[in-house]
């Protein structure tokens, strides 16, 4: 989400680091989830309001950006391989592997995301905060402000992202 975010800025920014690939498997959420979520992204002084819609079972991730009521980009992945359908119109350093590392970094459990790093990175959870680290630098880190509020702050790539899951309404 975070990097389709980055991508509405003009230029790809260039990352201080290559961050690692989760590629983590679906079923490695623990259960299954749908949910309708509005994220504010913010690179430099760019900022991006858009929606998207998640939903992750055991055998995929889904997920559909949408900006000003058009679908910018849709991902599938299955933990063997990532398939998306892009607009015309989504910038190219809209880069699907990103979206979905920041998605995982954000929701699997720290286990999961511990497992899938290189030996030279490190990951903090406190139950408020996560860190991403290497060589004793935060990379990458999420703060839940909320249940239903997220900031991820990406310092590698200099970006940050703010997701907020909306509550279902009741029928």
């Amino acid at each position: 989400m975070a990097m389709l975010l980055g991508a509405c800025a003009r230029r790809a920014p260039t990352p201080s680091i290559a961050l690692p690939s989760l590629q983590l498997a679906p079923a490695a959420l623990g259960h299954e989830l749908s949910v309708q979520q509005r994220l504010h992204f913010q690179f430099g002084r760019q900022q991006r309001d858009l929606d998207a819609l998640l939903e992750v079972d055991a055998q995929e991730v889904r997920l559909a950006v949408q900006a000003m009521g058009q679908t910018g980009v849709r991902l599938q992945w299955d933990g063997q391989q990532l398939q998306e359908q892009r607009a015309a119109w989504l910038p190219p350093a809209v880069r699907s592997a990103r979206v979905l590392d920041d998605l995982q970094f954000s929701l699997w459990p720290s286990d999961a995301v511990r497992a899938a790093l290189p030996a030279d990175w490190q990951l903090q959870d406190d139950g408020v905060t996560r860190r991403l680290s290497r060589g004793g630098q935060d990379w990458l880190v999420l703060t839940r402000v909320s249940p239903q509020r997220l900031q991820l702050d990406n310092r590698a790539e200099g970006y940050q992202l703010e997701i907020e899951s909306l509550e279902p309404t009741p029928p």
